[in-house]
């Protein structure tokens, strides 16, 4: 036991040291406030349509614990996974492989220490709640067991489940980060889609481990008994509509079952089931090197490789010539060539069969679904395309290089845009055949978009945590249609001017940033 807690204190403070964490923390400070909006605002995190819920305490308790256990799972586990990556890379493993910690013993501790990263994550927007009721409301009495009640049964449950998974995907797919998130990231619209289109209330229940069907259904079961109404479904996410009519009416919380209770302990019990499931695959540390080894060259046996390095010295006649050349394509094609590298081939293989699939779905269905699933498979990739020398401890020398600032940055970033601009060719073919300049420009600019905000987020967190949680929200609001989101031109906006202007203003926005900090860095290295 002493070693499960040794693990998981050091574990949690490490990763609640580091500046992923802290900035993650500012996102959901930010993100716990905008969960209760304004009465005056231009959207909602709960649409009935034609009704509103009046502020009391069990609206803005419930609300914002079910938006806490939904956005704090979507980008939980990319905060919380790579634990055991860390310790191979660190070779930390190769010491806990030594002691006579078991193998669910040590993933018990990595699953444990996750969720107290996400606990703590979750109790700060607890608070942050607590403190929006009495700014949102007035004149409705307090009440604590509605903010506790949906913090204990929707998002403990949720977040034991997440840290679940994150440690059952890297046992499954190793150190293949990109799967890891593919099949999280398909795993979860299915789950959230089982949920709201499931006509079995019991098994909705039982298969919804963030308690979405059970409040939906008491807010939709209330508004139809009281106004005789026939509402079928309720949108929970921030929702972005014109302001309309509406009815208030008072809703006072969920009421609690024996089935909704089971259904809490059932999550929690598959949690720690598939841990113990998963204690029977892991790899304890234990890598078999395979490989072709290199035949040594017997002594006796002439070596002509060796004539370049004779005993009496090296012979620079068969060395070849020095080229030196300041420009900057020659960082351009090394950063293609390490981004094109990078990863296994079947990712490619999968990357150009989207690419040319976009030239057979119908465009619109090209543009906002295919495109950023195809960019998102980039993810691995571009989150390091500023942090790799820092990773690999190379910006040492790599910042004592000539110009780094004007050559290696900005090579790294054009690289970046090149490989973006590459995959989305057959969708951008299409609308030059369309004539449509309009979308070309927009796909462009997303491309430069995403990969300066790798850059900047890379370069002001020094690592690739943020950019990957980032990456994932903003995806997964796209393929939702939701227009806040939208940084390639997928959804259609009012005025097609002030929408480039705003991307434009992003891009330089983060251009400014990125050579900013890293200017900085190159004088304090």
């Amino acid at each position: 036991m002493k070693y499960i807690n040794s693990i998981i204190k050091a574990d949690y403070l490490q990763r609640t040291r580091s500046y992923a964490f802290l900035i993650t923390l500012a996102i959901t400070f930010y993100a716990a406030y905008s969960f209760v909006p304004p009465p005056t605002a231009s959207y909602t995190t709960l649409n009935v349509v034609g009704y509103k819920g009046v502020y009391n305490s069990a609206w803005v308790g419930y609300v914002s614990g079910m938006m806490t256990a939904i956005m704090l799972s979507m980008y939980g586990f990319f905060l919380v996974n790579g634990g055991i990556k860390k310790d191979i890379d660190t070779e930390v493993g190769l010491i806990i492989a030594t002691t006579p910690i078991t193998n669910f013993g040590y993933l018990l501790s990595k699953m444990l220490s996750n969720f107290l990263v996400l606990l703590t994550i979750a109790g700060c927007t607890f608070v942050v709640s607590i403190v929006m009721f009495f700014v949102r409301t007035s004149g409705s009495p307090f009440i604590f067991s509605n903010f506790l009640i949906p913090y204990s049964l929707f998002v403990l449950p949720a977040m034991l489940v997440i840290s679940s998974l994150a440690v059952i995907a890297e046992v499954f797919l190793g150190r293949r980060s990109i799967l890891q998130y593919i099949a999280f990231f398909f795993f979860f619209g299915i789950l959230m889609a089982n949920i709201n289109q499931q006509k079995n209330e019991t098994l909705a229940v039982f298969i919804d481990p963030f308690g979405v069907r059970t409040m939906t259904s008491s807010i939709k079961n209330h508004i139809n008994i009281k106004y005789h109404e026939h509402i079928e479904g309720i949108n929970l996410g921030f929702t972005f509509n014109s302001k309309r009519g509406f009815k208030t009416f008072e809703w006072n919380g969920i009421a609690i079952t024996s089935v909704f209770l089971l259904s809490r302990l059932l999550w929690l019990i598959i949690s720690f089931v598939l841990v113990y499931f998963s204690s029977f695959f892991f790899h304890r540390f234990d890598f078999k090197q395979s490989g072709n080894k290199k035949k040594k060259l017997k002594i006796d046996e002439p070596n002509t490789d060796g004539a370049m390095f004779a005993p009496t010295g090296i012979n620079r006649a068969l060395m070849p010539p020095l080229v030196t050349d300041y420009g900057i394509l020659p960082f351009i094609k090394t950063e293609l060539l390490l981004l094109i590298r990078k990863g296994s081939k079947w990712l490619w293989l999968l990357s150009i069969g989207v690419a040319i699939s976009m030239l057979f779905a119908p465009v619109n269905i090209s543009h906002a679904y295919i495109l950023p699933a195809l960019w998102f498979l980039q993810v691995t990739r571009w989150s390091e395309i500023t942090t790799k020398e820092e990773t690999n401890r190379l910006h040492y020398f790599t910042y004592a290089s000539y110009k780094p600032l004007q050559r290696m940055l900005p090579a790294q970033l054009l690289a970046g845009i090149i490989i973006a601009v590459v995959l989305a060719a057959p969708l951008i073919a299409r609308y030059a055949v369309m004539a449509d300049g309009y979308a070309i420009i927009n796909i462009i600019s997303g491309a430069i978009f995403i990969v300066l905000l790798a850059g900047c987020l890379g370069i002001v967190s020094g690592g690739k945590k943020i950019f990957e949680i980032f990456f994932f929200l903003l995806t997964y609001t796209v393929t939702q249609n939701i227009p806040v989101a939208d940084y390639l031109g997928a959804v259609k906006h009012d005025s097609h001017m002030a929408y480039i202007a705003v991307i434009l203003a992003f891009n330089l926005f983060m251009l400014v940033v990125s050579f900013g900090v890293r200017s900085y860095k190159l004088r304090n290295v």
